[in-house]
């Protein structure tokens, strides 16, 4: 990405990143959303962040994958 990281530490530092996250949610009483919301500083990096993925239509894409995913399991049983 040319942000000054090797390979190998970004992988490290998104694996950490995503199995973190994991962690915070499934001991959490909170929805995602709300921790998200907990963790995101107005004009932060996490802000700039979600922004980005927002105005890719992450969200959209990620749905129409899962939804092609399940017609395709309910085409294969």
């Amino acid at each position: 990405m040319g942000l000054g990281l090797s390979p190998e530490v970004a992988h490290v530092l998104a694996v950490q990143t995503a199995r973190g996250a994991g962690v915070m949610v499934s001991q959490s009483a909170d929805s995602a959303e709300t921790l998200r919301h907990n963790v995101t500083s107005p004009g932060g990096t996490t802000a700039a962040a979600i922004a980005q993925l927002d105005d890719h239509q992450v969200k959209q894409a990620v749905e129409s994958a899962v939804k092609a995913a399940h017609q395709r399991s309910i085409e294969l049983s």
